[in-house]
């Protein structure tokens, strides 16, 4: 595959609801292109994309980046990496059903890009194209306007019409339609400049360089949304996204006279391959056997080769200009959203955008001794996604995995075991209780034991009340009553002492201790007859000051179409959560600022998504510890103690 200057390079995401025919519309793409000679087949069941795949095919005289991404919300955070590395986007939507969850998504993620619509399926018997039009136009206005219509004949598909060449052999309700078209979309190409539209309303016929240069303009600022159709199975109207791509679309990134400078925004573990990094370049150009400098890592790394993908085999290039995709190798310091460049002093690209996990689940080996594996795969995996998060939680001595979705999480446990031969279950997480004091007590622990030759003695008063802080220790000895070498061990053994409550095992918090008073033998003292004697006292507090469970309360912001708000809020309420306010966001959507105990968050994303019919997306931390009521509290203890 040659090079390719900037202005011949077009990177495209493709992007829409599962089973639309995303992959199909890059495999038409790639037959009428020539890279194979295959055409796209109607399967049986639809095969889910679960990351993104680069397609680059070359076709009069330009390369085009296509980058397949999934449609399934699980997987959002491949398509905002695609989008990262994209001129525009190709939204497909199927025309034999209602405007899907996938497509509002689609046209969400692309708020700020130039995209395209391509209506699928349109010869199918079960085919709605002017339904699907006007569906598209009522959601998103008059923006959304077509510019390859489909013509029919008794109910059956006949051809494709471009609404700027002449209207012969059209007749009635089509050619009626092709000029209103037409209309519609010359007024918004006058009104994206000055001159256009000067030439527009004194009547004046627009040249085929003002068109251009309309619409560039227009789908640049999101004015103008084109509406191409046809079929991917019958390859009809791919010829006609492949010109509307390079005519009206312009590279997001032109700067090929400076330094190179690129980001990379995938990164694949491969078994055999090891690390291939997907590098967009956005200034200058890179060749291979180079030094380069991680920007984010602060680190120098050689590049050694640069690939393109032809037919999903690496195949070599020397050099890649700016604007062009390439894949790096067995470079083990980059990571998604790295900025990488010649010049050390260079600023860092602002970062990729990725979504927070929305779900967690405890993750634990089938094979005894396998720990190790689990972590070495799940830190490989999270390269590959960094939308997977994974950490060790030290209370409940779990391994937590979390990601966007039950499938998500299905996903990577299916792929630790075929990629990483690691086989793991998944458990529900287990909620990190506190246990606390909610009064003031002032007990005395006393440790003595003799059993021949040197006895043990160790006597203290401590006062126990609530802090904010985790723990307090603080001491008000007088006359000597406790030596001071022996304080450090006081404090040692209440340290201690918290790792676990007297209620129900939990780690013990909020805790001020304050040493007044004791006693102490001259022979039979030692520190760890102190440690012993504050451990004494500390259960006699912990039962004294009233002890009570505390549970995580979590912070949530719920973004949601503004129709669902009462089954939220309602829902929110079920949860034991309480509503903190309500504001909209950018695109008119409700935001509801949360709190909800984590113990009824667990799930929250598989709810919220039903709910919402996938509409519905959230964001969830820690915010602080509250007290646990008294008949969940004492359901907890119960339960805790009989297992």
């Amino acid at each position: 595959m040659k090079v390719y200057d900037n202005d011949m390079l077009r990177n495209i995401a493709i992007l829409g609801h599962s089973g639309c025919g995303k992959t199909n519309l890059i495999e038409a793409i790639a037959y009428t292109s020539n890279l194979t000679n295959k055409i796209p087949k109607i399967m049986d069941k639809v095969n889910m994309t679960y990351s993104m795949g680069l397609v680059p095919v070359e076709y009069n005289d330009y390369k085009y980046n296509l980058l397949d991404t999934p449609g399934y919300f699980d997987f959002s955070g491949e398509v905002i990496s695609s989008l990262s590395a994209s001129d525009a986007a190709i939204i497909v939507i199927d025309a034999t059903t209602d405007i899907q969850v996938g497509t509002e998504k689609s046209l969400e993620l692309t708020h700020n890009i130039p995209k395209i619509m391509f209506i699928n399926k349109i010869d199918n018997e079960k085919a709605r194209y002017k339904d699907t039009l006007s569906m598209l136009r009522e959601k998103y206005g008059n923006k959304v306007v077509p510019m390859i219509i489909p013509i029919y004949k008794d109910k059956e598909f006949i051809k494709l019409h471009n609404v700027f060449e002449n209207m012969d052999g059209l007749e009635g309700e089509f050619k009626d339609e092709a000029v209103s078209v037409k209309e519609a979309l010359m007024e918004l190409i006058a009104e994206t400049d000055d001159e256009i539209l000067d030439k527009y309303f004194n009547g004046e016929e627009l040249s085929s360089k003002d068109i251009q240069k309309g619409i560039t303009i227009g789908m640049q600022r999101g004015d103008i949304i084109p509406v191409i159709c046809g079929s991917t199975i019958n390859n009809i109207g791919t010829g006609e996204i492949l010109e509307t791509v390079s005519k009206y679309l312009e590279p997001k990134y032109n700067d090929y006279q400076s330094k190179f400078k690129g980001q990379i925004f995938k990164t694949i573990v491969d078994p055999f391959i090891g690390k291939m990094s997907y590098l967009k370049v956005i200034k200058g150009e890179i060749n291979k056997d180079i030094e380069i400098f991680n920007i984010n890592k602060a680190v120098k790394d050689k590049i050694y080769n640069l690939y393109t993908i032809k037919n999903k085999e690496l195949i070599e290039v020397d050099k890649a200009k700016c604007g062009d995709i390439v894949v790096i190798t067995k470079v083990n310091s980059l990571q998604t959203g790295d900025t990488v460049s010649l010049d050390k002093d260079e600023e860092a690209l602002i970062d990729l955008g990725l979504p927070k996990p929305q779900i967690y689940y405890a993750v634990l080996p089938k094979n005894k001794g396998d720990e190790e594996k689990v972590g070495a795969a799940l830190n490989k995996i999270t390269e590959e996604d960094p939308t997977v998060k994974w950490y060790r939680n030290s209370e409940t001595k779990q391994a937590l995995i979390g990601g966007q979705g039950e499938l998500h999480i299905n996903t990577v446990k299916i792929k630790m075991k075929e990629k990483f031969g690691v086989d793991v279950e998944l458990e529900d997480l287990k909620v990190a209780y506190r246990e606390t004091i909610k009064g003031v007590a002032d007990v005395q622990g006393r440790h003595k034991k003799q059993s021949g030759g040197h006895g043990q003695f160790g006597d203290v008063k401590i006062k126990f009340e609530r802090s904010k802080n985790d723990f307090e220790f603080a001491e008000a000895i007088f006359g000597g009553s406790v030596p001071k070498q022996y304080i450090p061990a006081v404090e040692k053994g209440l340290r201690d002492s918290m790792t676990k409550g007297v209620l129900a095992g939990f780690p013990v918090t909020n805790i001020k201790a304050t040493l007044y008073d004791g006693s102490y033998h001259d022979v039979d003292s030692s520190e760890m007859a102190f440690k012993m004697a504050a451990n004494a006292a500390f259960k006699k507090g912990m039962e004294e000051g009233q002890s009570i469970l505390l549970e995580p309360i979590m912070k949530l912001k719920i973004i949601i179409p503004e129709e669902y708000m009462g089954d939220i809020m309602g829902d929110i309420n079920k949860r034991r959560g309480k509503i903190l306010g309500m504001e909209f966001d950018d695109y008119g959507k409700q935001v509801i600022y949360a709190q909800a105990p984590q113990a009824e968050t667990f799930k929250y994303a598989i709810d919220l998504r039903a709910m919402t019919q996938g509409r519905g997306c959230f964001e969830m931390e820690l915010e602080k510890y509250e007290e646990v009521p008294n008949q969940i509290a004492q359901k907890i203890i119960d339960c805790t103690n009989n297992k």
